[in-house]
C-alpha cells in the first residue's frame, strides 16, 4: 500500500474511503498522459478491424475534440460476435465444462485486474466521458466490488427439490439462459459494464457487449483484460459502433437469446420491439427517470441540502436515478432555496483532470444543447432560476450547476428527464400531497426522503412507486442490492441475487418413483 494513499471522497453524498494511486492526484494532466491502447473490434479473445473497415469517431467533451478513430461494428460484425460466443456456449466447450467455482475465480482475476491498472483505466474514462479523475476511480472501484461480489455468486447457484403429487420426485435446475447482447450507456461505462458482465459470466453465460458510441475505449481495454484473466475465446466480445446500426443489429439477432439494455425509455421500446419481431428474446431494461427527493421541514436543513445537491449534480446530473425533483415541505422552503443555490454557485465546474474540479463537461454537443434548451424552457414557464448557467469556456461542453425554484409540477422541467445539472425546487404542504405527486410521472426508478419522523419514512417509502428508496441518503446503490425500477423505468433487476435471474433459466425434472418408494 505505499503507492497509495487514502482519500475521503464525498461522491453520492455518502463519503466512502478509496485508495487512489499517488500519481493519479496531480494538480494537472493533459490528454497527451493517456495513451489509448485499443480501437478494435474484440471478438473471440482477439481484437480485429472491421469487416467493412469504417471507424468513427469518439471525441473528449473537455474541448470538442477528436481522441481518436475506433472500429465500426455493422450486422455483419455483429454476426462474428454471435458465432463466436455461440461457439463458446456449445456443450462440451471450454467455458461449459468448467465448475461454477472456476468462473468465480476468473471473475475475482478480472477484479484483480482492475484494480492493478486502476490509473491508467480512470485516465482513459476521464478522457473519454469527461467526468473527474477522482469520480473515474470511485467508478472503477464500485466495479471491482460488482466483479468480486458475482465471483463470489458463481458456485452458489441452486435448484430446489419439490414434494410433487403422483409418485414423483420433482426438482428444478438453474441453466444459463445462452448467448446473451448487452448494450450499455456513456455515463458509466466501466461500472455499466461490469453491472452487465457480473452476472451474466456468473450464471454461465456468453456475451456480445455493445459500448456507446460516445465511450467506447474502457470497454475494450477490459476486454483485453479479460482475455488476460483467462476467459476462453468467444465468451466476451465487444462490438462498438452506433445504436441504429450496431445496437439494432445485436438485438434483432436470433441467436442472441437475452438481451440487457441500460438508457433511454424511448430506446427501450425500441428493444422490446426487435426482441419481439425476431426470436422473442429474454429482455431486462434499466431506462430513465424523474426520480423525487422529499425533504420534510424536521429535517437537519444543512444534511438534507448536501443530500438533495449530490442527488441532482453527481456525475454532472447524467444519472438515471438522479433526483431531479426536489420536493421541499413549505416551513423550510426559502431557507433550503437559498442554501442549495449558494452550494450549486460553490461547485468548481472546469477541466476534469484538475483535482479541484467536482463537475466536468457534459458527454456531448446533443446533450448540451438539450440542457440549455430545457433551461430555456424554465424560464419561459416561470421558474425561478437562482444561478447563472453560462460559464467562460471557449472548448467543451460545460453547463454549470442550475438551481431553478418555484416550479410547478406542470413545468417541462419538471417532467422531462433532463440528464443534466439541473435542480428544480417544488414546495409542498402535506406527506399524502406529496406522495400523491410524487407518483404522478410515468417514470419509477428511485425515489428519496429526508426525515428525522421514522413514521413519515416508512409511509413515503411504503407508498412512492419506486423501484429503489433512500431514506436519509440518495443514490445508495451496492452490489448486494437489487436495482431497477417501476412503470417506464425498466424491467427486471440488476445487482444483487435478483440479476442472477436475468440470465438464468429454470428447467423442471420429475422422475417416476417405484411404487413401493
Amino acid at each position: 500500500m505505499d503507492s497509495y494513499i487514502m482519500l475521503q471522497v464525498n461522491i453520492h453524498f455518502i463519503t466512502s474511503i478509496i485508495y487512489i494511486p499517488n500519481k493519479i492526484v496531480t494538480d494537472k494532466m493533459s490528454r497527451d498522459d493517456v495513451e489509448v491502447k485499443y480501437t478494435q473490434l474484440f471478438i473471440n479473445n482477439e481484437f480485429v478491424n472491421s469487416v467493412s473497415g469504417k471507424t468513427f469517431p469518439t471525441i473528449n467533451p473537455t474541448n470538442a475534440k477528436k481522441i481518436v478513430d475506433v472500429a465500426e461494428a455493422t450486422k455483419e460484425d455483429v454476426d462474428l460476435a454471435v458465432a463466436a460466443a455461440k461457439e463458446a456456449f456449445k456443450r462440451g466447450s471450454e467455458w461449459r465444462n468448467l465448475d461454477a467455482s472456476a468462473r468465480g475465480l476468473l471473475l475475482l482475476k478480472l477484479a484483480n485486474l482492475l484494480e492493478r491498472d486502476i490509473d491508467y483505466l480512470a485516465r482513459l474514462e476521464t478522457l473519454d466521458n469527461g467526468k473527474p479523475l477522482a469520480d473515474s476511480v470511485f467508478d472503477i472501484n464500485c466495479a471491482i466490488d460488482v466483479f468480486r461480489y458475482y465471483a463470489g455468486i458463481a458456485d452458489k447457484v441452486s435448484g430446489r427439490t419439490i414434494p410433487a403429487d403422483g409418485g414423483l420426485f420433482s426438482m428444478t435446475r438453474l441453466e444459463p439462459v445462452g448467448v446473451v447482447g448487452q448494450i450499455i450507456p456513456w455515463n458509466y461505462p466501466i461500472l455499466m459494464l461490469a453491472w452487465k458482465w457480473g452476472p451474466g459470466l456468473a450464471a454461465g453465460c456468453t456475451i456480445v457487449l455493445k459500448p456507446a458510441d460516445l465511450t467506447p475505449l474502457t470497454a475494450l481495454a477490459v476486454a483485453a483484460l479479460a482475455k488476460e484473466a483467462g476467459f476462453p475465446k468467444g465468451v466476451v466480445n465487444v462490438v462498438p459502433g452506433y445504436g441504429p446500426i450496431t445496437g439494432e443489429a445485436v438485438a434483432l439477432h436470433n441467436d442472441i437469446n437475452k438481451i440487457a439494455f441500460t438508457g433511454s425509455t424511448a430506446v427501450g421500446r425500441l428493444i422490446l420491439k426487435y426482441a419481439a419481431q425476431s426470436n422473442i428474446k429474454r429482455v431486462s431494461l434499466e431506462l430513465g427517470g424523474k426520480s423525487p427527493l422529499v425533504v420534510f421541514d424536521d429535517a437537519n436543513i444543512d444534511e438534507a441540502v448536501e443530500i438533495a445537491h449530490n442527488a441532482i449534480f453527481a456525475n454532472h446530473g447524467q444519472n438515471c436515478c438522479a433526483g431531479s425533483r426536489t420536493f421541499v415541505q413549505a416551513g423550510i422552503y426559502e431557507e433550503f432555496v437559498k442554501k442549495a443555490t449558494e452550494m450549486a454557485k460553490n461547485r468548481k465546474v472546469g477541466d476534469p483532470f484538475d483535482k479541484e474540479t467536482q463537475q466536468g463537461p457534459q458527454i456531448g454537443e446533443e446533450m448540451y444543447k438539450k440542457v440549455l434548451r430545457l433551461i430555456e424552457t424554465g424560464k419561459k414557464e416561470g421558474a425561478m432560476l437562482q444561478t447563472s448557467h453560462s460559464i467562460d469556456r471557449k472548448e467543451g461542453y460545460f453547463i454549470q450547476p442550475t438551481v431553478f425554484s418555484d416550479v410547478t409540477d406542470d413545468m417541462t422541467i419538471a417532467k422531462e428527464e433532463i440528464f443534466g445539472p439541473v435542480q428544480t425546487i417544488l414546495k409542498f404542504e402535506t406527506l399524502d400531497e406529496v406522495i400523491e405527486r410524487a407518483n404522478n410521472t410515468t417514470y419509477g426508478l428511485a425515489a428519496g426522503v429526508v426525515t428525522q419522523n421514522l413514521n413519515t419514512a416508512l409511509v413515503f417509502s411504503q407508498a412512492v412507486q419506486a423501484g429503489s428508496v433512500w431514506v436519509n441518503c440518495y443514490d445508495a446503490v451496492v452490489p448486494q442490492a437489487p436495482f431497477g425500477g417501476y412503470k417506464q423505468s425498466g424491467i427486471g433487476r440488476e445487482l444483487g441475487q435478483e440479476a442472477m435471474k436475468e440470465y438464468l433459466e429454470v428447467k423442471t425434472i420429475s422422475i417416476k418413483l417405484p411404487t413401493n418408494h
